[in-house]
């Protein structure tokens, strides 16, 4: 019998970032457990080819009910689970959305990752607590690139939450001296990544217009710029956080910016179709602000953690429109 088995837990392992996680802790030899609500089990599919392994699933994957609103679940589970690792990746993460449903974006993005940290604080042995931030608590930043140390200037209730759970991250590493990491993590895609994210909504119209399902695709202002990277890339980051001797925040960028319509020109080459002929333009689709000049300084990370992006934006894009591709062609 092998001596301190790591034992990871997940919220939020039934999205995008949860699901290439689990994979790469699965690799890794870890027992993985995570949290779901009892709404997600009709959104489970990301993770449903681990669910189906019977090597895998109820012996080393183990998921269980729980809400991020309920404290007393919570408390229970880690109590059960006894995780060396917490991986909180769970919350509304989409930035246009939260200014629809700004007061639970703010609960379940701000308070959840609180109770969390007050739950890790009590319990008897230490977790190594990973938290997950967002380039949109620098919002409308001051400097371009961004690094750790940029001030927060968030311009969405989306990024004012993720401010604040990561400045209660840090609190927590100073004040009780906990093993707090935030991964300050720009935009990375993936064909998981939900439908109403612009880069999927881009892949999904190239494949089924290619495909002749769709003949035009509306988009909001195309020339909003991200720095976009492979989510597969980012969860590797992750992971090296908990590994490391000291707790620390770190960005997680790729450096470099690209337009939505480069996003979209790079998704029809794909096909081989002028995209100009397809895309039409819908103000009612732009946010009510844009934040300016995102991109990340990753030099920390680099350096402390030798992490560094493993793909290209061709290739993420070539790989989201394929997997549209594959999708459409497999229920022909």
């Amino acid at each position: 019998m092998k001596e301190s088995k790591k034992v990871a837990l997940i919220t939020g392992i039934t999205g995008q970032d949860g699901s290439y996680l689990s994979e790469l802790l699965l690799e890794k030899d870890y027992t993985v457990h995570g949290i779901v609500r009892r709404t997600s089990n009709l959104l489970r599919s990301r993770i449903e080819h681990l669910r189906r392994d019977e090597e895998i699933y109820g012996r080393r994957l183990f998921l269980h009910y729980g809400d991020l609103s309920d404290s007393t679940t919570l408390r229970r589970i880690l109590g059960d689970v006894c995780p060396t690792e917490l991986y909180h990746l769970a919350g509304q993460s989409h930035v246009g959305l939260s200014f629809e449903i700004p007061e639970s974006t703010c609960e379940e993005t701000g308070m959840a990752t609180l109770r969390l940290l007050e739950i890790v604080r009590a319990h008897p042995s230490p977790v190594k607590f990973y938290h997950a931030s967002s380039a949109e608590i620098f919002g409308d930043a001051s400097a371009s690139p961004q690094t750790e140390n940029t001030p927060l200037r968030p311009t969405s209730p989306y990024g004012c939450a993720k401010a604040f759970a990561t400045q209660l991250a840090r609190v927590y590493r100073q004040s009780y001296g906990l093993f707090v990491c935030n991964g300050i993590l720009y935009n990375h895609e993936s064909p998981r990544r939900g439908e109403n994210f612009v880069t999927r909504k881009i892949a999904r119209g190239a494949a089924r217009i290619a495909r002749d399902r769709d003949y035009d695709l509306v988009l909001g202002n195309l020339e909003s710029r991200r720095d976009w990277g492979r989510a597969q890339d980012y969860v590797q980051a992750m992971w090296l956080m908990l590994q490391h001797e000291t707790a620390d925040d770190y960005v997680v960028a790729t450096g470099e910016t690209h337009s939505v319509r480069e996003f979209v020109e790079a998704a029809f080459a794909v096909v081989d179709l002028p995209w100009e002929k397809y895309v039409k333009h819908d103000p009612s689709f732009d946010r009510p602000t844009e934040p300016v000049r995102l991109v990340g300084c990753a030099e920390k990370i680099r350096k402390t953690l030798g992490w560094g992006p493993a793909g290209s934006f061709a290739q993420l894009v070539r790989e989201m429109v394929e997997a549209e591709l594959a999708a459409i062609d497999s229920h022909e």
